[in-house]
């Protein structure tokens, strides 16, 4: 769980928000607010009179940015993904500078508090073929929408991860998000849709390997469960996430993975 904004103004906006989207969608917010990356998002529990227990999240953003992908990214998943196992979307209401969603709320909690793992976690069978089942369905569904962008890779990885970039990548649809804090402990349910879209093959599975680099035993686990990932398309995507979390931690954001990300390009690369 991340902080909320840095500044009281943007905290009292979005509380404001919240306030008024939960009287539009007729649900009642209660319990602990959970505010999202750089105070970009405010998720709480809800109450609804029809639909019980549910989850208000705000997504706010500056006028000029308030359309496109991200935020449309949950309303479209609703309508495409019918069969992968994530919480249900019961309403919309859209304000100046924020999109509230109200969802079904999950009685689970996520394997992890934040992207990078720092703990092993011991998941059944049934789990990890639950999530090899809706990861494929992903990435069977045909969308027009793009995740990772061609012309992102070829500047990237060569100033990012010290490669070339590849002259032919598969694609496919990916979450795009996909880490143990998108994760619930039961089930999983797959939380967090907003960027989904067209990756190279082998996208989601490398993203939660490369979160997962510091804690080896669940690592280890998610490489035997994905095979994709020793393939040559899953080794572009190894690289490719990659160059994707160096160029976050190049802006302070996980630091502590950057030796580890190093070691895997290198590994990937030889």
């Amino acid at each position: 769980m991340y902080s909320p904004p840095t500044t009281p103004a943007d905290e009292h906006r979005a509380l404001a928000a919240q306030q008024e989207a939960s009287a539009a969608l007729g649900a009642n917010v209660e319990g602990r607010r959970m505010w999202g990356y750089q105070g970009r998002t405010l998720g709480q529990q809800a109450h609804h009179p029809d639909h019980g227990a549910c989850w208000l999240r705000l997504i706010s953003a500056p006028v000029e940015q308030a359309k496109g992908k991200l935020w449309e990214g949950t309303k479209d998943a609703a309508a495409t993904f019918a069969g992968v196992r994530k919480p249900a979307l019961y309403g919309i209401h859209d304000g100046t500078t924020y999109r509230a969603e109200l969802t079904a709320f999950i009685d689970s909690p996520t394997c992890a508090p934040e992207p990078v793992l720092t703990d092993e976690l011991e998941l059944p069978e049934t789990w990890w073929k639950s999530l090899r089942t809706d990861l494929e369905t992903i990435a069977a569904t045909p969308t027009e929408r793009v995740a990772v962008r061609r012309q992102w890779i070829d500047r990237a990885l060569p100033q990012h991860a010290g490669v070339s970039a590849p002259v032919d990548v598969d694609w496919a649809t990916a979450h795009g998000d996909c880490h143990f804090a998108n994760l619930t402990v039961a089930g999983p349910t797959l939380v967090d849709f907003e960027g989904f879209g067209l990756a190279p093959v082998g996208y989601d599975p490398a993203l939660l390997y490369a979160y997962s680099l510091l804690v080896p035993r669940t690592a280890s686990r998610i490489r035997t469960e994905f095979p994709i990932l020793d393939t040559p398309a899953g080794q572009t995507a190894l690289l490719v996430v990659a160059a994707d979390l160096l160029q976050s931690a190049s802006r302070g954001d996980h630091p502590e993975l950057i030796a580890s990300l190093r070691a895997l390009v290198t590994s990937v690369a030889r």
